[in-house]
C-alpha cells in the first residue's frame, strides 16, 4: 500500500508515478499537491493507494516526526513505529468507509470522484463494490461469525475415527476369546472432502493475504492448512474463480451461501485488476473539509428540524450546524436555545482565524434578529416551538451558546475524546457594551478539539443508535462546559421584588442600569417572580458591582445563584403573605390605599369581570398559593381570548374587577398590580379553580394589595360578553366622578 497526505507538496519525480492517471492535480514550482482524501488502485503498481486527510501533519511533518516523502511506500520504510503503522491501516480503512456513508447520503456528491473496475452482478454483491468494499465485508463477516465458524468445525469432525462395525464384521475375522469375539484390524470411518472446510480455507486463506498484503488487522482462529504462496496467486490470477463455481452449489444455509458470494466476489475482481490494468478504480472526495462537516454535522447537528432561514442566513451566509437543546439558564424544565457551531478542518495546532470568528458571530446575530422579526410579525401558530430569545420586562436577551469544532489527531488511539483546545486562544468574546451578558452584542465561543479517527469511525459505521447515544452525551457536555465558561466571567445571582415592590416599574425606573444585566429566564407562574443578574468578575467592574447589589438589596432579595440552579431553593425563604380571605371580602375604601390617577396617565388599567362568588373567592385567595391572582385567557381563538407578546407589552397597574351581568350597578374592586405571569390550564386546575378551563393558557396579574383609584364610574368602558378590557389612566380620570 502507498500513502499520500493531502495538501502536501511532494517532488513531482517521487509521487508522479504513483499518482499516474489521477487529474486535477496542481504543480508549484516542480512539486505536486493533491486536493484529494481517499482511496485508489494503481494497475501499474499493482498496489492501492490511500490519500490521508492532513490532520496527520503537525508542521510539515506527519506525527510530528516523519516527512511525508519517507512514508510514500509505507511497506518499506522504517520510521513508523508498529502502533503509527497500525493506525494508518485503520485510518485508511475509515477514511474510505466515510466517504461511502457520505456519498450514498447524496448531500453533495459532485465532490465524490468515483469509478469502478466493472463486474457482473452478483446478487448482493453488486456493481457499487469496490475492491476495498469487499475486502471490509470479508473482515466483518469474520469479525461477526465466529459462532458459525466453530459449529462448521463441529460437524465436520463429528464421527471421525469412529469404528463401521457393518464394514468390519463384513471384511475380517474375528478371534473368539471366552466366547466374545474380538476383531483386530477394525474399519474406522473414512473422512471424505468436506466442500463446506473447503469453503472456509478459501476464506481464510484471503484473510491471510489480507493480513499480509494489506495490513488488515484480522484473526484467524483456525488452524487449517491455508493456501499461500505461489497456489495463492494461481488462485488470484483465475483458479479461485474457477474452483468457486465448481463448488457453488454445495452450499444452502444463508450465511454460506453469503460467504461464498464474498470469496467468489475477491476472485473475480481481483482477476479483473490483474488482468484489466487499464482500468482504475478510484474513490475520491475533493475538499474533504466538506465531507468533515458533514461527519460533525451527523454526529451532532440537527439541520431537519431548523428552519431554513436559519441555517441558510438572508445574507448569504450558510452556518455548518445548528441544533435546539436545553438553553444554558435554567435546568428545571425543557425551553430550548439554539446551540451554533462550526467545524474547522486545519492540521494540528492551527489557530482560528478573525474571519473565523466573526463569521460566527454574525451567525448568531443573524439568529436574534430572525426570532425578533418572529415573535414581533410573525403568527402565534409559527412562534410554537420556539424559545422567545428577548424578554420584553427587562429587554435582555438569552445566551446563546457558540461553538467551534476541529479535528484532532493528539493520540494514535480511538479515543471517545471531545474537550477545549489547547491552542493559545481557546475562548473568543465579542460585545458592544461591557459587564452586559444578557445583551444582544454580547456572545462567547469555545473552541473544542475531537478525536479525528473516532469520528470518522463513528459515521462510517453509520449505526444510528451509536450515534443517537454520542449525540445526546456530547450535546449535554457542551452545554455544561459552556455554563462553566460562562461562571468564570461572570457572577450570577437571583432576585425576587420584596412584596411592596412592583418589580416592573422598578426595572422601568432603573433601566439604563439594569439594561443588560437582568434577564428572566425562569419559569415565573408561581407567586413569587425571579429575575437573574449577571455581573461581570472583572476587577475593574468591582466597585460598580458592589453598589448596585446594594441598591437593589432595598427593593428585592438578591443572593448567588449558579447559572441553571434553581432559584426557589436560593430564595425558598421569599414567600407571598397570605391574607385572610374574610378579611379580603370585608375591606372598605377606608381602610385602602389612595393611588391617584394622575401618576398614571400613560399606564394600562385592566377591567375585567367574575361570574360567581366561588370566582371571586379564588381571586382573592382562595387558591393553593393563598394569592390575589386574575386570570385572562390567551389565544386567538378562544372566547375573550388575548395574545399573549402584546399582553407581555402592556404595563398594567391595576385590576378593576366587577360581578359580571351587574355592570349597570357600578360596583368594583381595584388591586394593584405587583407581577404578571403565565399558566397552563393543567396547572389552573391545580389552583383550585371553581370552573372547568376552556383555553390551554392564561395570562395571569398576581396583586399585593387591594387599594382605591377613588370613585368612578365604569359603566361604559365594560364589555358585553365580560371579555377584559384595557384603558390609560387618562381615559379612567374622564370617568372619575
Amino acid at each position: 500500500m502507498r500513502i499520500l497526505i493531502e495538501e502536501h507538496q511532494y517532488p513531482a519525480s517521487l509521487v508522479n508515478p504513483v499518482l499516474e492517471g489521477i487529474s486535477n492535480l496542481r504543480d508549484v514550482d516542480g512539486r505536486v499537491s493533491v486536493n484529494y482524501v481517499g482511496y485508489f488502485y494503481n494497475p501499474r503498481l499493482r498496489d492501492c493507494v490511500f490519500i490521508l486527510p492532513k490532520v496527520l501533519m503537525e508542521g510539515e511533518l506527519v506525527f510530528g516526526h516523519c516527512a511525508p516523502e519517507d512514508i510514500i511506500d509505507i511497506e518499506n520504510q522504517t520510521l513508523l513505529s508498529s502502533e503509527e503503522y497500525k493506525f494508518i491501516y485503520e485510518l485508511s480503512v475509515w477514511i474510505y468507509r466515510a466517504i461511502c456513508v457520505y456519498r450514498d447520503s447524496a448531500i453533495d456528491n459532485t465532490i465524490i470522484r468515483q469509478q469502478i473496475v466493472p463486474q457482473m452482478n452478483k446478487g448482493r454483491l453488486h456493481q457499487c463494490n469496490t475492491f476495498l468494499d469487499i475486502l471490509l465485508a470479508l473482515q466483518k463477516f469474520n469479525r461477526e461469525n465466529q459462532d458459525f465458524f466453530f459449529f462448521v468445525l463441529r460437524n465436520i469432525h463429528s464421527g471421525y475415527n469412529k469404528i463401521n462395525w457393518t464394514r468390519t464384521i463384513s471384511h475380517s475375522n474375528a478371534v473368539v476369546q471366552q466366547d466374545t469375539p474380538i476383531y483386530l484390524n477394525p474399519v474406522n470411518k473414512k473422512r471424505k472432502i468436506n466442500f463446506d472446510e473447503e469453503l472456509l480455507i478459501i476464506f481464510f486463506s484471503i484473510l491471510n493475504y489480507m493480513r499480509e498484503t494489506y495490513g488488515f488487522p484480522v484473526q484467524i482462529n483456525v488452524n487449517f492448512q491455508l493456501i499461500t504462496g505461489e497456489m495463492f496467486k494461481n488462485y488470484m490470477e483465475g483458479m479461485g474463480k474457477i474452483r468457486m463455481v465448481q463448488i457453488k452449489y454445495k452450499y444452502f444455509s444463508d450465511k454460506a451461501l453469503y460467504l461464498w458470494e464474498l470469496c467468489y466476489a475477491f476472485f473475480d475482481q481481483s482477476k479483473k485488476i490483474n488482468v484489466e490494468t487499464d482500468d482504475k478504480e478510484y474513490l475520491l472526495a475533493q475538499n474533504f473539509n466538506i465531507v468533515f462537516e458533514a461527519i460533525i454535522d451527523e454526529l451532532i447537528g440537527d439541520r431537519k428540524s431548523i428552519p431554513n432561514e436559519l441555517m441558510n442566513q438572508g445574507d448569504g451566509k450558510r452556518v455548518d450546524h445548528m441544533y435546539q437543546y436545553k438553553n444554558l439558564t435554567n435546568n428545571e424544565d425543557e425551553k430550548t436555545i439554539y446551540y451554533i457551531g462550526d467545524s474547522k478542518y486545519y492540521k494540528r495546532r492551527h489557530e482560528i482565524g478573525k474571519e473565523s470568528v466573526y463569521k460566527q458571530f454574525t451567525y448568531a446575530r443573524n439568529v436574534i434578529q430572525w426570532n425578533l422579526d418572529l415573535f414581533n410579525d410573525g403568527k402565534e401558530e409559527e412562534q410554537k416551538g420556539h424559545l422567545k430569545l428577548r424578554d420584553d420586562e427587562t429587554e435582555g436577551y438569552n445566551i446563546i451558546p457558540n461553538f467551534f469544532i476541529s479535528a484532532e489527531q493528539k493520540t494514535l488511539d480511538k479515543n471517545d475524546s471531545i474537550q477545549k483546545t489547547d491552542n493559545v486562544k481557546d475562548v473568543f468574546s465579542s460585545r458592544q457594551f461591557e459587564n452586559r451578558l444578557f445583551d444582544r452584542d454580547t456572545f462567547l465561543i469555545a473552541h473544542y478539539d475531537v478525536n479525528f479517527l473516532f469520528v470518522v469511525a463513528l459515521y462510517g459505521r453509520n449505526d444510528s443508535g451509536e450515534k443517537t447515544v454520542w449525540r445526546k452525551k456530547i450535546r449535554e457536555m457542551f452545554r455544561k462546559d459552556i455554563q462553566n465558561m460562562l461562571e468564570k466571567n461572570f457572577s450570577f445571582h437571583v432576585m425576587a421584588p420584596h412584596l411592596d415592590v412592583n418589580a416592573s416599574a422598578y426595572i422601568e425606573d432603573h433601566f439604563q442600569q439594569l439594561l443588560g444585566k437582568v434577564f428572566t429566564p425562569y419559569d415565573n407562574s408561581g407567586v413569587v417572580r425571579y429575575y437573574s443578574l449577571a455581573l461581570s468578575n472583572d476587577a475593574k467592574f468591582k466597585d460598580e458591582n458592589e453598589a448596585l447589589i446594594a441598591q437593589l438589596e432595598d427593593s428585592f432579595y438578591v443572593k448567588s445563584c449558579n447559572i441553571g440552579d434553581n432559584p426557589s431553593k436560593i430564595l425558598k425563604d421569599v414567600m407571598a403573605v397570605p391574607v385572610d380571605v374574610v378579611s379580603r371580602s370585608a375591606t372598605t375604601t377606608n381602610f385602602l390605599t389612595m393611588h391617584y390617577l394622575e401618576k398614571y396617565l400613560d399606564k394600562k388599567i385592566l377591567i375585567g369581570c367574575y361570574k360567581s362568588q366561588e370566582h371571586l373567592d379564588w381571586i382573592l385567595g382562595k387558591n393553593d398559593r393563598g394569592t390575589l391572582i386574575y386570570n385572562v385567557r390567551l389565544g386567538k381563538d378562544v372566547a375573550g381570548g388575548q395574545v399573549k407578546a402584546q399582553l407581555d407589552k402592556m404595563v398594567v397597574s391595576f385590576v378593576i374587577i366587577y360581578e359580571y351581568g351587574k355592570e349597570s350597578e357600578n360596583n368594583y374592586r381595584v388591586f394593584h398590580v405587583h407581577h404578571h405571569a403565565t399558566m397552563t390550564a393543567d396547572r389552573l386546575k391545580k389552583s383550585l379553580y371553581p370552573s372547568e378551563p376552556n383555553a390551554e393558557k392564561y395570562f395571569c396579574y398576581v396583586f399585593d394589595e387591594e387599594v382605591t383609584l377613588g370613585n368612578l364610574d365604569i359603566t361604559g368602558l365594560v364589555s358585553q360578553d365580560g371579555s377584559p378590557v384595557f384603558v390609560t389612566g387618562e381615559d379612567m380620570m374622564k370617568r372619575r366622578k
